[in-house]
């Protein structure tokens, strides 16, 4: 499975940004899709991920504010960011599981976003 990752870019505090992480093949295949960050200096953040049965799961410092969704028939799985905080500011990489979200096994390639004013 190959991803791309799209919709990274420079945005206010307050403001909002979608990423989109398209899939080469049919997303059922997998059990799962999710988004990994990972800021200067951080250790790789797990954001959030949805799964076949259109289950999520949330960071907490992200809950309430971000919202992954998908797209069965265009292969694609979305993450909707609202109230973007200088704080999310990271690398954004979307990933695909068939056995456990801690252990992906497709990545896509990263899109940074930088919320700054």
């Amino acid at each position: 499975v190959q991803l791309q990752a799209f919709g990274g870019g420079l945005v206010q505090p307050g403001g909002s940004l979608r990423l989109s992480c398209a899939a080469s093949e049919s997303i059922f295949r997998v059990n799962g899709m999710g988004w990994y960050r990972q800021a200067p200096g951080k250790q790789r953040e797990l954001v959030a991920f949805i799964t076949n049965g259109d289950g999520t799961n949330y960071a907490s410092s992200v809950r309430g504010r971000f919202t992954i969704s998908r797209d069965n028939a265009k292969n694609t799985v979305y993450l909707q960011m609202n109230s973007l905080k200088p704080e999310d500011t990271a690398v954004y990489y979307c990933f695909s599981y068939s056995g456990t979200f801690l252990r992906p096994d497709y990545w896509g390639q990263g899109t940074l976003v930088t919320v700054s004013s």
